[in-house]
């Protein structure tokens, strides 16, 4: 009886301490990323002004610390019914997902970044990371904890939480500060896999959090690549490059494939703000 007693008070000590230390975490742990108002602005201006192929829905944002650690959630509607409410953790699959697999300038091996994008046919059928989607499964008291009534709000229950997940088509991408320091990633969802990149982008753009160093694209960063085919003896989707993802529409693609020059990684903001590459990079 003793023990059944200690375990519910301990039980219930550990449940107290995450409710009330989840935003206090995030608050510490979030700093020097966007905050929910900064989330949401950049997001609603690229939506707002459209030429991004896809559907034209509405859209969902979050984004996580180096540590995968939950820092904001927004959406760009009325409320939260009007995107597609699935959205909302599948846009925190890729941000922890472009996280996981991204890392920092000046480590031994590949480094840099790698949108969830570029991740779509090594996990194909064949591929040599195929099976990746399984490992780093999603937290679903993470996931589908709280209130919904907070879900994209500034207090969205998974704020302060690890969400998980492992995403492997369009809309993640990873943060790097002004001094090109790997602080996180973005991820989002709500139209099609390639317009969700394209928003994810432009979006990282407006937060002039996209100093990346060398990626896998051609364009030597982590942009979305059009290179696959389909095996006529396997059925199986082919990439020549190794990281290539399937065209969604034709303004998709045609915009996608323009960003390095529309909104170059590296490049001075919108509303001329400061230059974002760091001092003394080619």
């Amino acid at each position: 009886m003793f023990s059944f007693r200690r375990a519910i008070v301990g039980m219930s000590a550990v449940i107290s301490w995450n409710v009330m230390s989840s935003p206090a975490m995030a608050q510490e742990a979030c700093a020097g990323l966007p905050g929910h108002s900064e989330l949401r602005s950049a997001l609603e201006s690229v939506v707002d002004e459209g030429g991004n192929g896809g559907l034209g829905n509405d859209m969902w944002a979050t984004v996580v610390n180096r540590d995968g650690i939950v820092c904001n959630v927004a959406f760009t509607g009325e409320n939260r019914a009007d995107q597609w409410p699935g959205s909302r953790v599948i846009s925190a699959q890729k941000a922890n997902t472009a996280n996981a697999f991204s890392r920092p300038s000046g480590v031994m091996g590949f480094a840099g970044p790698l949108s969830t994008a570029n991740l779509y046919s090594v996990v194909q059928p064949g591929g040599t990371l195929f099976g990746l989607q399984e490992s780093n499964p999603v937290n679903p008291l993470v996931a589908y904890g709280g209130n919904p009534g907070d879900y994209g709000q500034s207090n969205d229950p998974m704020r302060g939480e690890r969400i998980g997940g492992v995403n492997v088509f369009g809309g993640g991408l990873a943060l790097y500060d002004a001094e090109g320091q790997l602080v996180g990633a973005i991820g989002v969802s709500g139209d099609t896999s390639c317009t969700d990149h394209i928003v994810a982008w432009k979006t990282r753009f407006t937060l002039n959090l996209d100093n990346v160093p060398v990626g896998v694209s051609p364009s030597g960063d982590d942009n979305i690549i059009f290179d696959v085919t389909t095996d006529p003896i396997t059925g199986h989707t082919v990439s020549e490059s190794g990281f290539g993802h399937p065209a969604c529409d034709e303004t998709a693609t045609e915009v996608a494939n323009a960003l390095p020059e529309t909104h170059p990684v590296g490049s001075v903001a919108p509303e001329g703000n400061a230059a974002r590459r760091p001092a003394g990079a080619q």
